[in-house]
């Protein structure tokens, strides 16, 4: 049975779907988006990933340890990034990643918690078994496992071009210096932990290759890129292992 807790993780993820949609239809149509539903947008972020950090980690301690498995903590570095984002100047496109996010739980606590009390189940496959689920909770089913891989796929290009949006938003002042930095070390710890980032980078990476390796490029940008490679190599570098987290707000329990 559903947890007033599990309720509000849900309700977070709905605050968060409903709120990005209305700012980014306004942003894309050019209509001068209130930053209310950003905020609001986040608060949802907020709510839904703090539940699921306080399960996962339990009552924040004050010892190294702890702080150690809550800072590799897939979860509370989403946490971390959507105050950040909360208490940042607007950026559209930072929505994105938290809103596909939670398309997918929402669907996923809409078929789970929702559906069994609304729609009437099939019977038992077996004598004494659970009742078959409500032919429209097996479609959404299918069709989250279908298309949960290409969403995350696209989760890891969005953000980079996130990154690329806050470098070129500190040279032309629209954001803090700071943003950059923070939002570089975000996606250090992304390429550690997802294979989704990972292969987004490499592909990146590959179309670059392409591109300033072609016949006729001057050598300047070659060098220019390799120094950018063996910058970012020796920063990007670390002992942290790669890990095989839940999926980012994984549903509170």
């Amino acid at each position: 049975m559903a947890t007033t807790q599990h309720y509000l993780w849900a309700g977070g993820h709905f605050v968060l779907l409903v709120s990005s949609f209305r700012y980014l239809l306004a942003w894309a149509f050019f209509r001068g988006p209130s930053s209310w539903w950003y905020k609001t947008s986040f608060f949802g972020a907020l709510l839904s990933y703090a539940i699921v950090c306080q399960k996962s980690l339990g009552t924040p301690q004050p010892n190294g340890a702890w702080i150690k498995r809550a800072l590799t903590d897939e979860n509370v570095q989403y946490l971390l990034l959507a105050f950040f984002w909360w208490t940042s100047k607007p950026i559209a496109f930072s929505l994105l990643p938290f809103a596909i996010f939670s398309l997918f739980h929402a669907l996923t606590f809409t078929r789970t918690t929702l559906m069994p009390q609304i729609l009437a189940s099939g019977p038992p496959t077996s004598a004494g078994g659970a009742p078959t689920p409500h032919p429209l909770a097996k479609r959404l089913q299918l069709w989250v496992k279908a298309n949960y891989d290409t969403a995350m796929k696209a989760v890891a290009f969005i953000e980079l071009l996130i990154m690329a949006r806050v470098l070129l938003g500190a040279i032309t002042f629209r954001n803090s210096l700071l943003t950059p930095i923070f939002y570089a070390h975000f996606l250090r710890q992304r390429y550690y932990q997802s294979a989704f980032t990972r292969n987004a980078l490499t592909l990146v990476n590959q179309r670059i290759e392409g591109y300033v390796r072609q016949p006729g490029t001057p050598p300047v940008a070659v060098q220019i890129w390799d120094t950018f490679k063996m910058l970012l190599t020796r920063w990007a570098g670390s002992s942290v292992a790669p890990q095989q987290p839940a999926a980012a707000g994984a549903r509170a329990q």
